[in-house]
């Protein structure tokens, strides 16, 4: 008897703690209904498509000579086989082939006439991985040789050029490893890493530590004081700001001695970029945390935000791999702003005039989250 007593006791409980959860809207919509919505946007975007498109940059004379170049000829060793596109405009595919495979999917190569310049700052953006130079008996191609995937486009391409599918004749060839200045995959990646830092630090260390402390009533208690809310997160973002400057300047340090990476753009224009991220991401960490007090509702509106960007955002991975309708909205992202702004400095010599666009929408986003967030703010 007194061990079935113990056991109705345990049932209503545990059936008392469930209830108290599921009656919690947030939880639900953030544990069971958002899962599902990540991955049925995860899984259109990253389902295998029937065709691979590759880009290749088309440069009709030597590099050091591209000022007087037309760039607009077509390439000796792409023949009729190829499909002209007449309407591109300057930046776009001018050509394209197609192999079809029914088992391994389609593989499409869009071909783009470039200067030398344009298509190195393309080539660091990871729009493109392969450069050909065109000249009267033979083809160079230049890539990174760390790139797995620039060497399968090589590859790709270059037996189908020496077959004879895009050339009737066997042309002679020449690899040209690039070794200039931020063209490897790390130098794309390390100022990547640097904004997603600053980004996740902002919205776990702002958002989930005012959440935090909302859910305990340590909140409750500041009321009494003579505080007022504005300088309560003025410092709390201050506090995160440093943080951020000290571990990005450690991981750029590693990243310089280890691997040799440059900064080619002006350095005060980096700072000024690095800083304005961190408002954007604390504005916006500001506006997550200030009216809610359920950790769990927090965690989920904090992953919200989050997840979307370090996927979309460009990170690891160039964002046009995505489908075009979907680019436009990716590249106003504030990651994806602030990450482009960041490589521009990094790997293309970018300055003041180059990033003032992105600065001041970064600091116009920051300074509106944050207003909205204070207006809605709540203590408890």
């Amino acid at each position: 008897m007194n061990r079935l007593f113990r056991f109705n006791q345990l049932w209503q409980l545990t059936s008392a703690l469930f209830r108290e959860i599921i009656r919690e809207p947030g939880v639900l919509f953030w544990g069971i209904l958002f899962p599902i919505l990540m991955s049925l946007g995860l899984g259109l975007a990253f389902t295998k498509k029937a065709d691979t498109v590759r880009k290749i940059a088309v440069i009709n004379e030597q590099p050091e000579q591209n000022s007087s170049s037309d760039t607009t000829a077509l390439p000796y060793f792409l023949n009729t086989r190829c499909e002209k596109n007449l309407t591109a405009e300057k930046g776009d595919w001018r050509w394209k082939h197609v192999i079809k495979d029914e088992k391994l999917g389609n593989s499409v190569f869009l071909f783009y006439p470039l200067k030398w310049d344009d298509a190195m700052k393309l080539l660091k953006r990871g729009t493109i991985n392969v450069l050909l130079i065109n000249r009267a008996n033979t083809v160079e191609y230049h890539f990174d040789p760390m790139n797995p995937d620039a060497e399968l486009t090589y590859l790709k391409l270059s037996n189908l050029i020496g077959i004879g599918e895009l050339l009737p004749v066997k042309s002679n060839s020449e690899i040209k490893p690039l070794t200039v200045t931020g063209t490897r995959y790390i130098d794309f990646l390390v100022p990547g890493l640097i904004t997603m830092g600053v980004m996740m630090s902002c919205m776990w260390g702002i958002s989930y530590g005012i959440i935090e402390k909302r859910s305990k009533k340590l909140l409750r208690r500041l009321v009494a004081t003579p505080m007022k809310k504005s300088h309560f997160l003025i410092a709390l973002i201050t506090v995160r700001i440093t943080m951020n400057f000290i571990e990005s300047l450690v991981l750029l340090l590693f990243a310089l001695i280890t691997f040799k990476i440059s900064i080619q753009g002006d350095l005060s224009a980096l700072i000024l970029m690095f800083l304005a991220g961190n408002i954007a991401f604390a504005g916006i960490a500001v506006f997550v945390s200030s009216h809610t007090s359920n950790t769990e509702v927090g965690n989920g509106l904090i992953n919200f935000v989050v997840f979307p960007m370090m996927i979309l955002s460009g990170i690891f991975f160039s964002y046009q791999n995505f489908p075009d309708w979907s680019l436009h909205v990716i590249s106003n992202l504030p990651l994806t702003i602030m990450t482009d702004g960041m490589r521009s400095i990094f790997n293309e010599g970018a300055g003041y005039n180059e990033v003032a666009r992105p600065v001041m929408i970064l600091l116009a986003t920051g300074a509106l989250f944050f207003s909205a967030g204070l207006k809605i703010f709540k203590w408890h």
